[in-house]
């Protein structure tokens, strides 16, 4: 079942009228009823994957909680048992992630690997189920908290099954911690009318990204990138232009239902967008856009690796041996260059996508590296740092390296991206503004005005709230009138500029088969 079907709608008013109807301390069944009949919606194949996931990590998380015990019972002057004990623990963790991530692979990247080393593809007739390296991601996440001994395992089996497998974020996250969510869906929840307003205002919002401005774009950019080869300039720079737009609307817009369908049941999840559009940095940007993955690769993978014996090892060398500041960041950069290379494999394992992540590495750690010295040509020049047309610069930098990355992590292969960046700069045919080629590309003048002035909505709500403002509080002062217009007038949108429009075709999201 997907968020923009029209049996979605009708399955959450079914969810919230059962689950507020139930007793509070039988709330947790209904959600866990209703999150398996959500993904079982996918097909019947697809559940043995949650299964298992659910299964290995709850019993890592078990067996952790287990030998944590031992150790807080274990005199301070046994250290030969305490090192037992965290050999044991490594390798129930290790166990549990070598496992999902194993499983991951086969299922999400063999056949690719398979092709790329030219050895035939072997047919385990395995498919790719909705939001497995989402759900995957929590539940390791969970694994390492035990391991780390952050908080004591989740003893119910349905309970955790219920933190894996909770319907609104299945499918594309927010990758949320347990001890974050864990307590809010099994604590019982009183009807709120606050919490059914502001869901639906925040749905609604999503919905409006996602059928009126994300699918629009995603006729030009299918046109585009599907035969880029017949254009140039002007309608190549066009394509990339939509597909960040694209990208943009469809994901934040799925978080947004996301977000809010949880709280309609009183369950607040994490934010996963925080403006990037304002990004003043690379750096910057990869912290506003998609928090939740960022967070996870920075305390599972980033801090690890930093902290890992050999990168500590490299970093008293290259301090001996490498003067300024070089010597001093490379370990640091080691472990961003893995971190952004798995996040270019996480998109998938060909060379656009590994480049895609390498490119971010990159522009990161050269920025570092150039941090002294941009700061002297600012003061040279006497640029004041905290003022309006500094800012805007920083944006409009951050703007140029994201659409140069969004060439790779679009294009089907690295000769392609090249090719069409080429083509973008040398052959620019500006002639395609005005002649009538742009309306060739799928969508007409209205359709691209509306994914203009959608995205100016959206600019103007993220720089109210980029300046301080706060959109939800600003609606609690109006009238009730005003604000249940807050959520009736998009709705209208919606059906009007979306799903009524004639050549309407529902999409999936475009991160739900990661």
């Amino acid at each position: 079942m997907s968020f923009t079907s029209g049996a979605f709608p009708v399955f959450m008013l079914a969810v919230l009228a059962v689950y507020y109807l139930a007793p509070r301390r039988l709330q947790w069944v209904v959600l866990l009823a209703a999150s398996y009949g959500f993904y079982l919606t996918g097909g019947l194949w697809a559940i043995d994957y949650l299964l298992f996931t659910t299964l290995t990590t709850w019993l890592a998380g078990r067996a952790l909680g287990t030998l944590n015990d031992r150790r807080k019972a274990l005199p301070k002057e046994d250290k030969a048992g305490a090192e037992r004990l965290k050999r044991r623990k490594k390798a129930v963790t290790a166990l549990a992630l070598l496992a999902n991530f194993g499983l991951l692979y086969v299922v999400k990247y063999l056949d690719l690997t398979a092709g790329l080393l030219h050895l035939p593809k072997p047919d385990l007739g395995l498919v790719l189920p909705l939001g497995l390296s989402f759900y995957m991601f929590q539940s390791v996440g969970y694994v390492i908290d035990c391991y780390r001994g952050k908080y004591p395992p989740e003893k119910s089996l349905p309970r955790f099954a219920l933190f894996v497998s909770f319907f609104p974020q299945v499918v594309q996250g927010p990758i949320s911690r347990f001890g974050d969510l864990g307590p809010q869906l099994t604590a019982g929840h009183a009807f709120d009318a606050d919490n059914l307003k502001y869901g639906l205002q925040l749905a609604m919002w999503g919905y409006f990204k996602k059928l009126v401005i994300s699918d629009r774009a995603g006729v030009i950019v299918a046109t585009v990138f599907g035969n880029y080869t017949q254009y140039r300039g002007t309608m190549l720079f066009a394509g990339v232009l939509f597909y960040c737009i694209q990208l943009y609307c469809d994901f934040s817009g799925g978080i947004d239902i996301t977000r809010g369908a949880a709280q309609m049941f009183g369950i607040r999840l994490a934010e996963n967008f925080r403006r990037p559009l304002f990004a003043v940095s690379l750096a910057d940007y990869w912290r506003r856009w998609h928090i939740t993955l960022g967070q996870w690769m920075r305390d599972y993978v980033f801090y690890p690796l930093s902290l890992s014996k050999p990168l500590i090892r490299l970093g008293h060398w290259t301090r001996r041996h490498i003067r300024g500041k070089l010597g001093k960041i490379i370990p640091t950069s080691a472990a961003t260059f893995i971190v952004y290379f798995l996040i270019g494999i996480w998109h998938g394992v060909e060379l656009h996508y590994i480049l895609f992540g390498l490119w971010n590495g990159t522009i990161i750690t050269a920025s570092l590296l150039l941090e002294g010295r941009f700061q002297r040509w600012r003061e040279r020049l006497h640029i004041r740092t905290d003022s309006l047309p500094w800012r805007l610069f920083q944006m409009a930098r951050t703007s140029l390296i994201v659409f140069l990355g969004r060439y790779l992590s679009r294009a089907g292969s690295v000769s392609a991206a090249l090719w069409m960046v080429k083509m973008t700069v040398l052959d620019p045919e500006l002639a395609a503004l005005w002649d009538g080629r742009m309306l060739a590309l799928g969508l007409t003048g209205w359709d691209i005005l509306i994914v203009f002035a959608g995205m100016a909505v959206i600019l103007a709500v993220e720089c109210f709230q980029e300046r301080g403002g706060h959109a939800r509080l600003a609606l609690e002062r109006q009238h009730w009138l005003v604000q249940w217009a807050a959520i009736l007038i998009p709705l209208a949108v919606i059906l009007l500029l979306g799903v009524m429009r004639g050549d309407y075709i529902a999409s999936e999201f475009i991160y739900q088969q990661y």
